[in-house]
């Protein structure tokens, strides 16, 4: 008695899960993405007919945050910038990795506790290094 009631409990639940990834089931999102694609394209198109077609030389003129054009744009940047920039992106992926281990740091008991100092190691010895070596001194 009990196996059969387990057995049709089974066959409801693999009769569910058949019936779940129907094509007929994607439809109601097929329309509403194709619905706000023409909406989108229906308001570009109308406020490109309706709106003002003015070309004045100023308008054309590029615009740079309202500071006025000086030489060429394609001047060398200093290294640090950028240097700056992958050292940011860096750290603060680092603090990406800490959220799994907050959400499970019940479970994974002392074993994660110690792959988390190990993590945090490394970079730390990694932070010693790139101040060592001087990557953050802006004044050489």
């Amino acid at each position: 008695m009990l196996i059969n009631r387990i057995t049709a409990d089974m066959q409801f639940f693999l009769l569910q899960a058949s019936d779940i990834n129907h094509a007929r089931n994607y439809l109601p999102i097929a329309l509403q993405l194709i619905f706000a694609i023409g909406l989108i394209a229906f308001i570009i198109i109308l406020s490109d007919w309706l709106g003002p077609k003015r070309k004045t030389a100023d308008k054309l003129q590029n615009f740079e945050s309202g500071i006025t054009i000086r030489g060429n744009a394609r001047q060398p940047v200093s290294v640090k910038y950028f240097l700056v920039a992958i050292l940011f992106v860096l750290f603060d992926v680092e603090v990406i990795f800490f959220y799994p281990y907050a959400v499970n740091f019940r479970e994974l008991g002392w074993h994660g506790f110690m792959a988390v100092v190990l993590f945090v190691s490394l970079f730390v010895a990694g932070l010693v290094y790139i101040f060592k070596k001087g990557a953050l001194k802006w004044e050489e």
